[in-house]
């Protein structure tokens, strides 16, 4: 689980396995195969591969009309616009009428730091989750990403898959259980329990070896599903610690914080979070730069755990 590996071609990569197991499954992208790592696909499978050019809207009403037909549809572009150019196809026709379009929105969160705010998708599981019908993924690493693959052509109903732009250490193996609509603990510890997902494990994780520094037993929480949420799993698991925090490469808004906080009313347990403002990303020398900027650090988890445990 040391490894790191890159969630985009593990996408890429897990597209080919799909494809050969499963004729119906077909490719669309939005002229950046080469970024997504869909171009993997076209290479093996060309006849099923449609690369529709900067045509966001055009892509998913394409990938609607192939799920109508049979097909399982993944559409691939970037995060900020999977989520934000074609959302009326998203709504209208994919998710209103449940059909099987697989969304992979690559380069999500503050991962493509040189392009600055308008490549950079801080609100785009807000956005998803508010969408009736659509199922809301966010693996943690490159292997839970390839699960989420497999999991997401075998759902029926339209899918939102978030990844990553950048390397990521691996927190899960081949052999680590992933199920659509549940919590799972990476590591265990009974002070403070630490909720997050994609690229917050890692930081989480670190976070935990700081406090533990301190005498502090932290329980790290991947939560590779915003939707459907898991709210029985975080509220059992709030109920066994003395704090939470959460931690997302995500607005607080309608994310992860958010929905934390819904699944513990009535739960006498403090909270906090750690995520981005209400506010834009910018461009910077390199995805720690913005993390660091925006307070999405080991530090700032740490800081966080040991107020409320005070």
């Amino acid at each position: 689980m040391s490894k790191t590996q890159n969630q985009r071609l593990a996408y890429g990569e897990e597209l080919v396995a799909l494809g050969k197991e499963n004729q119906n499954v077909v490719v669309l992208e939005a002229d950046l195969g080469k970024s997504t790592m869909s171009a993997l696909f076209q290479d093996a499978y060309p006849e099923r591969y449609f690369e529709m050019g900067i045509a966001e809207a055009n892509m998913m009403s394409t990938a609607a009309g192939l799920a109508a037909s049979g097909k399982i549809a993944f559409a691939s572009t970037f995060a900020v616009f999977a989520s934000g150019r074609a959302y009326d196809q998203l709504r209208q026709t994919i998710s209103i009428g449940k059909l099987n379009v697989k969304v992979c929105g690559s380069s999500s969160g503050l991962s493509d730091f040189g392009d600055g705010s308008t490549h950079q998708a801080i609100e785009d599981i807000a956005i998803m989750s508010a969408i009736p019908n659509m199922t809301v993924l966010t693996p943690c690493d490159a292997e839970e990403t390839r699960k989420a693959v497999h999991a997401a052509a075998a759902h029926e109903g339209p899918v939102y898959i978030r990844t990553n732009r950048n390397d990521l250490k691996d927190y899960t193996d081949a052999g680590t259980p992933f199920e659509i609509g549940k919590v799972s603990v990476v590591k265990d510890g009974t002070d403070v329990a630490i909720f997050a997902h994609g690229t917050m494990i890692e930081v989480s994780m670190k976070a935990a070896e700081e406090l533990e520094k301190s005498g502090i037993s932290a329980k790290v929480v991947n939560v590779s599903t915003m939707k459907p949420f898991d709210a029985e799993g975080v509220r059992k698991i709030a109920e066994s610690v003395k704090a939470v925090v959460t931690a997302e490469e995500h607005t607080y808004i309608g994310g992860l914080a958010a929905n934390t906080a819904l699944a513990m009313r009535g739960v006498n347990v403090p909270m906090d979070f750690v995520a981005v403002n209400d506010e834009f990303g910018q461009s910077a020398h390199s995805a720690v730069e913005l993390m660091v900027h925006y307070g999405l650090t080991p530090e700032n988890v740490a800081a966080k755990a040991k107020a409320l445990l005070k």
